[in-house]
């Protein structure tokens, strides 16, 4: 049942009202992963879990303005990775240099994962067996390369 608050009425999908046991739901806005090698610090450290928030307009728009990003526009996965990555390990700060300093099996594992919670909403995946031809969904959130 659709919910609509003052100024939504019409509007698909709009939930502005308390869930019947009285508390509004909430959208999860952060998950988490795990890097398949790791992103290893200036001591030796390896990071490997780590979260990242959905992006909002601001983040895809403001590394568009970033000048490596118009010298070489395979640079803007960089910048906006650093700016939705919030925690990697024990790491006080993640930014785009933290990001350019990964490994490319990392690399192209970010940004898969940006593209599954944000084009999708969700970190599920629709499959079916090969064998038996049943469909079922899997969890891809936190999963490493090559793990189901």
């Amino acid at each position: 049942m659709r919910r609509e608050g003052p100024g939504t009425a019409g509007v698909p999908g709009v939930d502005t009202a308390p869930a019947a046991s009285g508390a509004r739901e909430t959208l999860r806005t952060e998950f988490e992963f795990e890097l398949p090698r790791g992103y290893v610090d200036e001591s030796g450290t390896v990071h490997r879990r780590g979260a990242m928030r959905l992006a909002t307009a601001r983040d895809e728009l403001v590394p568009l303005r970033d000048v490596r990003v118009r010298e070489n526009p395979a640079y803007l996965s960089v910048v906006l990775l650093g700016r939705v990555i919030t925690r990697l390990g024990t790491l006080g700060d993640v930014h785009d240099g933290t990001v350019e300093s990964m490994f490319a099996s990392d690399l192209a594992f970010l940004q898969d994962f940006y593209r599954q919670i944000n084009a999708e909403g969700h970190t599920r995946a629709a499959v079916a067996c090969p064998h038996c031809e049943q469909s079922f969904e899997v969890e891809l959130a936190g999963s490493r390369l090559g793990e189901s």
